[in-house]
């Protein structure tokens, strides 16, 4: 996603934080924080572009959520620590979101659940009853189920945030990535995501392992 709207990003995260009685100016300030962190020239595709299109994707599926305040900032956080040779960004992130968190007045049971919803970023597993972490994580792989000039411009992108990576080692770590992924029963956990992207995401995910392949 090119476009990024940064004034509907601002209106929403004031909304938020308005249920919890949030000071504004720091409140502010925060988001100032998290959008220069996401604006990082690195950040090919892990950009406020993953984000609002996160975010579009959560608001079609708001009345399903239990804690919807957590999965929103979750959303924020979860990659606010990114680095693509590290294999701790999920703890960190959830780490950063539990020290800015009590900042802003947020209430302790949403940190502790915002914290819980990162973490399971890391492997992307939701039990049955994990409504709101199967909502973010049908978020977060909302690209996969992309048009596939759209896609093609996340591999694009995802391969530029890998470049201390060899081709022969990207194409291969990438690969076994992928191959992984679609050796899931489904890719999606909710209703609304499975009929609409399940299979849109396996073929693309199919022909992006032939592109490397080749």
């Amino acid at each position: 996603m090119s476009y990024v709207d940064g004034l509907g990003l601002k209106l929403t995260w004031d909304a938020l934080l308005e249920q919890f009685s949030t000071d504004r100016k720091l409140g502010t300030k925060v988001l100032f924080n998290l959008v220069s962190t996401y604006s990082h020239p690195q950040r090919y595709y892990h950009n406020l572009g993953h984000i609002q299109l996160m975010m579009a994707t959560l608001d079609r599926m708001k009345s399903l959520a239990r804690d919807f305040p957590a999965i929103y900032l979750a959303t924020w956080f979860h990659d606010v620590i990114y680095d693509p040779t590290a294999h701790d960004n999920e703890e960190k992130s959830a780490e950063y979101a539990g020290k800015v968190l009590p900042k802003l007045n947020i209430s302790d049971s949403t940190i502790a659940a915002t914290e819980t919803l990162i973490l399971r970023t890391k492997h992307h597993e939701a039990a049955e009853d994990e409504l709101d972490t199967q909502i973010l994580l049908d978020a977060d792989w909302a690209i996969l189920g992309a048009e596939p000039s759209e896609y093609q411009f996340y591999t694009q992108a995802i391969r530029r945030e890998f470049v201390a990576f060899s081709e022969a080692d990207y194409r291969r770590g990438r690969s076994q990535f992928l191959e992984g992924i679609l050796q899931r029963d489904r890719l999606y956990f909710t209703p609304l995501m499975f009929e609409e992207k399940e299979a849109i995401a396996r073929r693309n995910l199919e022909q992006e392992i032939k592109t490397l392949s080749g």
